[in-house]
């Protein structure tokens, strides 16, 4: 209480002008701070501050978890949280989590497919983590994932997972060469190792759509639908323009990567809107790059037009382009995006949608287009995002699924690859084998070290066609499609009886990767598909494998450790089983002749670098 008497003579004083000795300052500070601040005993203070500052000692340094209380500034008119408002989270959050690991400014670069599972209403919290996955030179990729949070009934629900790609910037633009990350648990191993998957098939995205239109008829095709007149795409069109201001740019002065993405959502969502009359649902945005960056004072100029309808979706592209000041400015693309839309009824289904009429020329291609990216996005969410027991063992192959074939092919032998709980088996002859139970599958792994480089031993184990040589399963293969300088497809007939007493045959993808960065194995996956070319005959047992394949990590210039892993599927089940229990030593025999195959072979070999 004397140190508020005192406070109240200070502010008189000030106020009439009087000048305050210093020893009175002193004491009212001291004995203000004194009587409002609990007693701690020493060190105690330190403690708690060090404790809410390091909550957890085994969190990864780069995770950023931000938590958003949704209030009616940030929901449409239904009362739903606004999609563009959660992009600018998503994409706050992520640049956070990657500027915590590159220590410098970071703008994003791409975003992949993001799916939202369910809408957000007011009231509920938004719960959103990233964390790096892994870093590239400059560029590194952060994984995000978005739940809701029921605050009354308590129920958690996930919204999305995303990953995004982040470049490092340095004074005046340049770019920064990042520092490696080094996973610790399972799940960041397995996000680590698919990363370098995910980075391909970003960059050869393009290619996939260009070779899909290719091989598509040329003519646009209009869909009929009963009682359905088709509306002209041109009364869909939007166009906006949006004035950069300080609020809408981050900490380096560009304008806002989430903040542009909500502008786009805006616009597509009013186009959406004008096809159907009704007020649409964001499903989906599709994989999308930044091309450039805008600053406050730009103009931004958004346009969005319906490209195509389906019987009950739509998309949507949408364009933002940057200009300055002068109207003589040429325009900068700054971002394209490809949105999906649904309009839901009283019971939350999707109502069918009227017919697109798309204008001659331009309108046709996007039409067209949009049809092509429709078919790639079903193949990739379903090949790519289904866990790898919910994909069937053999999975049809076409150009068009190609790339996320090969995807899964790779990450699924990955993800065998990081599991965390291997036991040792057997050792026999320094072979190693060791097994994994899982819910559903049993999987094992063979190793031993190798006197051989390991680039040798990944040209000579990727050729199935030599596989005879060292392996008495296998009878002969052959190379029925070279689809690119990695993924090749064989046909293979195995030694073994069937239970129809018929040999078996295998249609194998065979999908190579060399290491993308130090530390990274070479990489050598199989995964059964079908082949309309190659479908099954009377005269075989057709077999499936689901996950399978080597992985080489060089020990020294002329040593490697080779290791074999395997999902075993039923009909495999019995042949490693009785090898686990002792009562075979097939498997090692089988290595063994691989280590005679590559030594014996590895003189002979020229290496293509």
């Amino acid at each position: 209480m004397l140190s508020f008497f005192w406070l109240r003579c200070l502010l008189k004083m000030v106020k009439e002008n009087f000048v305050v000795p210093e020893e009175i300052l002193s004491f009212c500070c001291n004995g203000l701070q004194g009587s409002t601040s609990p007693a701690h005993e020493p060190g105690e203070q330190e403690e708690v501050l060090g404790a809410m500052a390091n909550p957890s000692p085994t969190r990864n340094p780069t995770e950023v978890q931000m938590s958003q209380l949704v209030l009616p500034c940030h929901t449409n008119h239904r009362g739903e949280l606004s999609t563009g408002q959660l992009l600018k989270w998503i994409d706050t959050a992520a640049c956070l989590s990657a500027e915590r690991h590159a220590g410098c400014p970071c703008v994003t670069a791409s975003m992949d497919d993001m799916y939202f599972e369910h809408t957000i209403s007011v009231g509920q919290v938004v719960n959103i983590k990233a964390k790096v996955n892994r870093a590239f030179n400059s560029s590194m990729e952060v994984g995000i994932q978005v739940s809701y949070e029921d605050l009354c009934s308590g129920k958690h629900c996930s919204i999305c997972k995303a990953y995004a790609s982040f470049v490092a910037q340095g004074p005046s633009g340049s770019k920064v060469k990042l520092k490696p990350l080094t996973p610790q648990t399972e799940e960041e191993k397995i996000e680590y190792s698919i990363a370098a998957e995910r980075r391909r098939m970003r960059l050869v995205h393009k290619d996939t759509l260009k070779d899909l239109l290719t091989r598509s008829p040329r003519e646009t095709e209009l869909e009929t639908r009963d009682g359905s007149v088709a509306v002209p795409a041109e009364k869909t069109r939007v166009e906006s323009v949006e004035l950069v201001l300080p609020p809408h740019a981050n900490h380096q002065g560009n304008t806002f990567g989430g903040q542009i993405m909500a502008w786009m959502e805006n616009v597509a969502t009013i186009a959406a809107s004008r096809l159907c009359h009704a007020h649409p649902t964001l499903r989906a945005i599709e994989m999308f790059h930044f091309r450039g960056p805008s600053q406050v004072g730009d103009r931004l100029v958004l346009k969005a037009i319906v490209n195509n309808a389906f019987k009950n979706s739509m998309e949507v592209g949408v364009c933002a382009e940057a200009h300055g000041q002068e109207m003589s400015d040429s325009r900068r693309h700054i971002n394209s995006a490809f949105m999906t839309f649904v309009v839901l009824d009283e019971a939350g289904q999707p109502r069918t949608l009227p017919m697109v009429a798309p204008e001659p020329g331009d309108g046709e291609r996007r039409y067209r287009e949009a049809s092509a990216r429709k078919k790639i996005r079903l193949d990739r969410k379903y090949v790519v995002s289904c866990k790898q027991t919910e994909v069937p063992l053999s999975v049809p192959w076409d150009q068009s699924n190609k790339v996320y074939l090969s995807y899964n092919n790779v990450s699924a032998l990955k993800m065998l690859v990081a599991k965390a709980n291997w036991a040792l088996a057997r050792e026999k002859e320094k072979v190693r084998m060791y097994t994994l139970e899982e819910d559903k599958f049993l999987s094992f792994r063979i190793e031993m070290s190798v006197r051989i480089a390991a680039s040798q031993a990944f040209s000579l184990l990727s050729d199935l066609r030599r596989r005879h040589e060292w392996d008495s399963h296998y009878a002969r293969a052959e190379l029925v499609q070279q689809v690119d300088d990695d993924d090749m497809i064989y046909h293979v007939v195995s030694q073994a009886l069937s239970h129809e007493n018929k040999p078996q045959d295998f249609v194998i993808l065979a999908s190579r990767r060399k290491p993308c960065s130090k530390g990274d194995p070479y990489v050598v996956a199989f995964r059964s598909v079908t082949l309309p070319t190659h479908p099954a005959s009377d005269g075989f047992t057709r077999g499936e494998t689901l996950c399978s394949g080597f992985c080489i990590w060089p020990e020294s210039e002329e040593m490697s450790k080779v290791a074999y892993y395997n999902q075993a599927t039923p009909g495999y089940l019995n042949y490693v089983t009785t090898n686990v229990a002792g009562l075979s030593s097939n498997f090692c025999a089988t290595f063994k002749a691989c280590e005679k195959f590559l030594l014996k072979n590895k003189e002979d070999l020229i290496v293509q670098l």
